[in-house]
C-alpha cells in the first residue's frame, strides 16, 4: 500500500468530516465512578482491540459548591491513571463560573498533552468559545481541541458559527437545560426518551446542531436519555440518533449505556462486507469508477462507504482482512 493510496488520503476533502472520535461519549463526576469508569474503558479496550469510548471526567456536575479546586486537583490525579492510548477528557466549568479559569490553569496546565480534549460547557457564542481558547493559551494548552456544550435557544441560533471555530472539535446537545430554558414552554415530556424525539423544538434543535457539524466537519454529539435502567429506550434512543438524525455520537452517564450506544452506531455485518467490497474494488481500479451489484460507484460513494469501514473500527467491529489492513498502524 502506498503511501497515497490510503483511503483516507484519497477520499477525505472538504466535503468529508475530518475528525473521526468513538462514538461513545461516557461521563462521571464522582471518585468511585471515575475510577470505575477508566477501569472498564481499559477492560473494554483489551476486548475490542481499540478504545471505544471516551471517559470525560466531569467537574461542572460533579465538584461540590465550595470544592471545585479540590475536585480539579482530583481530576488530574485520575487523568493520570489512563492507560496509554487511552481518551480521557474533562468537563470543566462554564466560561461566566468563578471556577472557570482555575479548573483550565489547573486541569489543562497539567494535562494539555494527555487530554483527548477540553469539553465546554453551557457555550452560548463564539465569543465563549474565544474566552475559552484564551484561557487554554494561558495554560500552554493551545494544542488542545474543544468541544462545547448546546444548551439553549441562543445558542443553537449560533451553533453553526461556533461549529464552524476551528478549535471546536464536536458540538453536544444538552437536553436537559435547553428544555429549561424555555421556561416551562416545553413540558417536562420534552426531556424523556420518547418527549425529546417527538417535540418539535427539540427536535429542530437536534437538527440544527447536526446539520451545523456536518457543515464544518465537526462531530455532532448527542444527548443524554436519563432512563438508565430502561435498555430498550437507551437504544431505540441511539438508533434514532444514529439513523434518522445524523449524529456519530451519543453520552452515555452509566456504564449499561456503553454497549446499546456502540451497537447502535455501529455498521451492520452486512453494511461492512459491501464496504469492504466497494473500497478493495475501488483501490485496485486505482479509485475509478466501478460497478458493483449492478450500480456504478465513484469516488462520491467510495467516500461513504470508507467511512462505514471507519466507524466499523471505532465501534470495535471485527473487520474483514481486506479492511484491517487499513487500521493496522493504529492497532499496533
Amino acid at each position: 500500500m502506498g503511501a497515497t493510496s490510503h483511503p483516507r488520503d484519497v477520499l477525505l476533502g472538504a466535503q468529508a468530516a475530518t475528525v473521526f472520535l468513538p462514538v461513545c461519549d461516557h461521563y462521571s463526576g464522582v471518585e468511585a465512578r471515575m475510577r470505575k469508569s477508566l477501569q472498564l474503558q481499559a477492560e473494554m479496550m483489551e476486548e475490542f482491540g481499540a478504545c471505544v469510548f471516551d471517559v470525560t471526567l466531569d467537574c461542572e456536575d460533579g465538584a461540590p459548591v465550595g470544592g471545585e479546586a479540590e475536585h480539579a486537583a482530583m481530576v488530574v490525579a485520575l487523568a493520570t491513571l489512563a492507560r496509554n492510548q487511552a481518551r480521557v477528557a474533562v468537563r470543566v466549568h462554564a466560561v461566566d463560573h468563578p471556577a472557570f479559569e482555575s479548573d483550565v490553569a489547573v486541569i489543562a496546565g497539567s494535562l494539555a498533552h494527555t487530554l483527548s480534549h477540553l469539553m465546554v460547557p453551557k457555550v452560548e457564542s463564539v465569543d465563549d468559545v474565544n474566552r475559552a481558547v484564551l484561557a487554554l493559551h494561558a495554560a500552554s494548552a493551545d494544542q488542545l481541541p474543544l468541544h462545547v456544550l448546546i444548551e439553549s435557544p441562543l445558542a443553537v441560533h449560533n451553533a453553526f458559527e461556533i461549529a464552524a471555530h476551528p478549535r471546536v472539535q464536536s458540538l453536544s446537545f444538552g437536553l436537559m437545560d435547553f428544555v429549561s430554558a424555555h421556561g416551562g414552554a416545553i413540558p417536562a415530556d420534552g426531556m424523556s426518551s420518547r418527549g425529546q424525539f417527538t417535540h418539535p423544538l427539540v427536535l429542530r434543535a437536534k437538527l440544527e446542531i447536526a446539520s451545523a457539524c456536518h457543515a464544518y466537519g465537526k462531530v455532532p454529539s448527542h444527548c443524554v436519555v436519563t432512563e438508565f435502567s430502561d435498555t430498550a429506550a437507551m437504544k431505540a434512543a441511539a438508533g434514532k440518533a444514529a439513523r434518522e438524525l445524523g449524529y456519530t455520537r451519543m453520552w452515555s452517564i452509566h456504564p449499561h449505556q456503553i454497549r446499546p450506544i456502540l451497537e447502535a452506531f455501529s455498521p451492520t455485518e452486512g453494511e461492512i462486507e459491501d464496504a469492504t467490497k466497494i473500497i478493495a474494488a475501488a483501490a485496485r481500479a486505482n479509485w475509478a469508477p466501478i460497478s458493483f451489484q449492478g450500480k456504478l460507484h465513484d469516488r462520491a460513494s467510495y467516500r461513504y462507504f470508507w467511512q462505514v469501514l471507519e466507524r466499523a473500527h471505532q465501534t470495535g467491529r471485527v473487520l474483514p482482512a481486506e479492511a484491517q489492513i487499513y487500521f493496522q498502524a493504529e492497532l499496533a
